[in-house]
């Protein structure tokens, strides 16, 4: 739809903090005031527009700033901590004039992560950021700055991995999974977006609302980049955004206890990727984290095409790391939460916290923040013979730039000034990965709303 035939009504206000961010000193709150430059300001700014259009049904971050250029948010400094001057805000995001409180406490998480934390880790002592054990550390600060990390038992966090842009049954099937995780005491941490995201985290609220369970967690982490796109759905009553993908992808692993996957796209491929390349390293062979495929009876062939594709390029061993589970989503629960016991016994015998997996060994490969640029797409070492590992790296690289060029607003103009991405690498594996993503065309995983997909990328053999 043309933006000049978009009715769109504006709402502007001030609001407080509730439950983050509510108790600041003066000098917490100049160092928040000093932090707000243009570059933080913008970040800022994306994410608090994605929060207040949770709900729209489109994933192009452009076209949502775009729509919203009027949009301001500023923070206000007030003799006791802050406030939030929104001008502009969509209209969506207020009942009878007022914010909807979760999308009021979304706000308030995004000005933590983003400017909060900025501003507080700028004046302590960190180990290099650039460095292995330096960039888990400020995963472990986030997510402890956050309040997510909790001691005591093991809390059965199940990571839950899949698309945005996916069927009504394959959306339904994921809620079945939820309650069903739900049912057995599990707490859900997701992308925090629509879809598969969504799906599991609603269905676990029906389930612990039968097992009389108030205190049921449903964690949603997110990255500035993606959050345009997949804007944190209602149910998220834990919301961190991380500085990145890596750093992202890295809070889910080492959070939680075993990842469920549904059916999704490039991105789904892209995080399946990042956990299969971190298993196969050597050093993570013992390590019990237990990974279920899932999705309704009609997604068979889209996991017959995953698992295809994972064969060819990873080799069979990567096989047995994960079990592939097809219309059934009581078995998919039980099995996951059947691994439980195994994970909370081998964090006890190494003395590692339930709470943070600190034995996970992720190598700098994978914690390094890709640029996609088209000269960074080119160089992408995708060829065979290499240690699977590495070729897992490589790969997640190619299928976070799809990500990017389909609905990241740097990647979308990067490939309207300079055409699509270019992908080169051995015959049988651009032979494989074409087969995969003409089979997310095909199935319109790639983007929501648009009826004919115009590729962001070229696959070339050698």
């Amino acid at each position: 739809m043309p933006l000049e035939n978009v009715d769109i009504q504006r709402i502007s206000t001030s609001i407080t903090p509730d439950h983050s961010l509510d108790i600041l000193s003066p000098l917490e709150v100049q160092e928040l005031l000093a932090t707000s430059d243009q570059e933080v300001y913008a970040i800022f700014r994306r994410c608090a527009l994605a929060i207040l259009n949770s709900g729209a049904m489109q994933d192009d971050a452009k076209q949502i700033l775009d729509q919203h250029a009027d949009f301001q948010i500023n923070v206000i400094q007030q003799s006791r901590g802050i406030k939030l001057e929104l001008i502009n805000a969509p209209q969506e995001a207020f009942v009878d004039g007022n914010i909807i409180r979760g999308i009021r406490a979304h706000l308030f998480s995004a000005l933590r992560d983003i400017v909060y934390l900025k501003a507080v880790l700028s004046h302590q002592k960190l180990g290099d950021i650039n460095s292995q054990t330096g960039t888990t550390d400020m995963v472990f600060r986030i997510l402890r700055n956050a309040g997510v990390l909790q001691t005591g038992e093991m809390q059965n966090l199940v990571v839950c991995w899949g698309g945005h842009s996916i069927s009504r049954e394959e959306y339904d099937y994921s809620k079945a999974v939820g309650y069903e995780l739900g049912l057995r005491g599990a707490n859900i941490v997701t992308g925090c977006g629509p879809g598969a995201m969504k799906g599991p985290m609603k269905g676990g609220t029906i389930a612990h609302a039968k097992q009389h369970i108030r205190s049921g967690r449903y964690i949603g982490l997110t990255e500035p980049g993606i959050v345009a796109s997949e804007p944190p759905n209602p149910i998220v009553n834990e919301l961190v955004i991380l500085p990145d993908i890596e750093k992202r992808l890295e809070a889910f692993v080492r959070l939680g206890h075993g990842i469920i996957i549904f059916p999704g796209g490039v991105g789904t491929t892209e995080e399946t990727l990042y956990l299969l390349g971190i298993l196969l390293h050597p050093k993570n062979a013992n390590i019990p984290f237990p990974i279920v495929l899932t999705g309704p009876a009609s997604s068979a062939a889209y996991f017959e095409q995953v698992t295809t594709f994972l064969s060819d390029t990873l080799g069979d061993e990567c096989l047995k790391r994960f079990e592939v589970i097809v219309g059934d989503p009581a078995e998919a629960a039980r099995k996951m939460m059947g691994h439980m016991p195994a994970v909370r016994a081998h964090r006890r015998l190494l003395k590692d916290a339930y709470y943070f997996n600190w034995q996970l060994e992720i190598s700098r490969e994978f914690q390094m923040p890709f640029d996609p640029t088209h000269t960074n797409m080119r160089q992408l070492d995708l060829h065979l013979n290499q240690p699977k590992h590495h070729l897992a790296a490589a790969l997640r690289c190619a299928f976070s730039g799809i990500v990017a060029g389909n609905v990241k607003d740097c990647g979308i103009k990067a490939i309207e000034q300079h055409g699509p991405f270019e992908l080169s690498g051995d015959t049988k594996l651009m032979q494989s990965m074409d087969n995969l993503l003409r089979s997310f065309v095909k199935q319109k995983r790639m983007k929501l709303g648009e009826a004919e997909y115009r590729p962001c990328y070229k696959l070339v053999t050698e």
